[in-house]
């Protein structure tokens, strides 16, 4: 994986490369820290591969995980207070990081961009309609070279091939653990699946 030293434009956050970097490290545990660290560097490749905009690809990867490590009281906060659908309640840090945690994003980093703020939000369930960004940074989360799990080398292989193949591989093999190990199933993961996988059978 080639380490990349990315030069921000100002255009989709007011903090350098360097403020960012060590705002996440302030933020998260020292395995979460390396981990965005990964997943940035993983979604510049794809990024550069896909011709997409290198910049997002970077700002996105380091702060998708922003609010992973945040309490369950500060999601539920939210969720009442923005009118969130009530049914989140019901689930947890593993589905509100994603699809509650670009909130914080936004209103604590002053990330206003919808591009990463959308890609960050889809990045735990995904969703029918997922730009280029927000596929990049669903499979960069996967398929980062920390990641270690059966599949995971497919994963990375088909994703180098085609990031929409490698949505829905993931796509599939997420809903086929969660249901082979009867865990509740977030009702976006389902739409996500009818919209990524049947069409590439």
């Amino acid at each position: 994986m080639t380490i990349h030293k990315i030069e921000y434009s100002g255009r989709y956050t007011d903090l350098s490369h360097d403020q960012l970097v060590q705002k996440l490290k302030e933020t998260l545990t020292t395995s979460r820290f390396e981990h965005v660290l990964r997943v940035e560097q993983t979604a510049v490749d794809l990024a550069q591969q896909y011709g997409a905009n290198i910049e997002k690809a970077s700002i996105a990867g380091l702060v998708h995980d922003y609010a992973k490590q945040r309490p369950d009281d500060d999601f539920i906060a939210v969720i009442k207070q923005y009118r969130l659908p009530s049914e989140l309640l019901n689930y947890g840090n593993a589905i509100w990081h994603g699809v509650v945690g670009w909130i914080f994003v936004k209103n604590e980093l002053g990330i206003d961009d919808l591009d990463i703020l959308h890609a960050v939000q889809y990045h735990t369930v995904g969703h029918q309609y997922m730009n280029q960004l927000a596929q990049i940074i669903y499979m960069a989360d996967y398929i980062e070279p920390g990641r270690d799990f059966p599949g995971v080398t497919e994963a990375r292989e088909i994703t180098h091939q085609s990031l929409a193949e490698g949505v829905a591989y993931q796509t599939q093999q997420t809903l086929k653990y969660l249901v082979e190990n009867r865990k509740p199933v977030y009702p976006q993961t389902i739409v996500t699946y009818n919209a990524w996988v049947p069409k590439r059978n």
